[in-house]
This record gives C-alpha cells, sequence and structure tokens, in this order.
C-alpha cells in the first residue's frame, strides 16, 4: 500500500514561497469601520481575448480551488450579456480581513495558474471590493 502512495508522488515539489503582486485599495473613510465586519465581496471582472472563452473558462473554474483554499466560501464566474468579451469572477470572504490573509497565503506555485488565467485576458482586469452594508 506505502509503494502505490510514493508512485503517486509529483516529481517536483512545488514552490510554496510567499508571492503577492496585489495593490491594496485606497479604503475611504467612511467604510473604514465596516472594514472589521462581513462578509467581502470581490468582484473581479476579465475582457477574455475573441475565440479563448471556452478555454478561459476552464483556466478560471481551476483557478476557482485556490480561492476557495485560502478562504472564499462562495465562487462563481458570470458572462455578461451586453459585452461577449467580459466575464465576471465574484466570489465572498467572511470579512475584508479575511481576504487580506488570502493574498499573504499566495505562493509562487499559485502563480502559473494564475497566468494561465491571465493567457486568454486583454489587459488588466479590473478589481473591486464591496462590504455587505448591513444598517
Amino acid at each position: 500500500m506505502m509503494v502505490a502512495l510514493v508512485a503517486t508522488l509529483p516529481d517536483t515539489t512545488a514552490d510554496l514561497t510567499p508571492w503577492n503582486d496585489w495593490r491594496l485599495p485606497v479604503i475611504v473613510k467612511e467604510v473604514d469601520t465596516e472594514l472589521l465586519e462581513g462578509p467581502a465581496l470581490v468582484a473581479i471582472e476579465y475582457s477574455v481575448i475573441s475565440g479563448q472563452e471556452k478555454m478561459f473558462v476552464k483556466a478560471i473554474r481551476q483557478y476557482a480551488r485556490l480561492r476557495r483554499r485560502d478562504g472564499a466560501y462562495r465562487w462563481g464566474i458570470y458572462r455578461d450579456i451586453e459585452a461577449a468579451d467580459r466575464f465576471v469572477e465574484i466570489f465572498l470572504v467572511h470579512s475584508w480581513a479575511e481576504h487580506l490573509r488570502q493574498h499573504q497565503r499566495h505562493t509562487k506555485a499559485d502563480r502559473e495558474l494564475e497566468q494561465r488565467v491571465y493567457a486568454y485576458v486583454a489587459g488588466e482586469p479590473k478589481v473591486r471590493y464591496l462590504l455587505y452594508a448591513d444598517s
């Protein structure tokens, strides 16, 4: 039984060195106190290269595993009905602090999968951060 387990291990080890190229948003003072509450919704808008939509969706669905691993409890990819090239990825985390921790969990090994997603994207994705409005 142990031989079968060893035989299925990959030949290389993943690079678990932390990696982060994320830019912190400018937080307006009106929502500063709400940062301690949750949940937080992250929406990322992608402009997908024409003809690459199916490959993009396949790659982003694989990337969803990383989002969930790093704390997202809901995830989805949506296509805009008014712009054929526009896709929006959304995910929910329990709080803004949890989202910040997501970025600390990214590794260099994760970067390869992210680059695969970005290979089907024209330009920089647009990221929006929203906090649940309780009052």
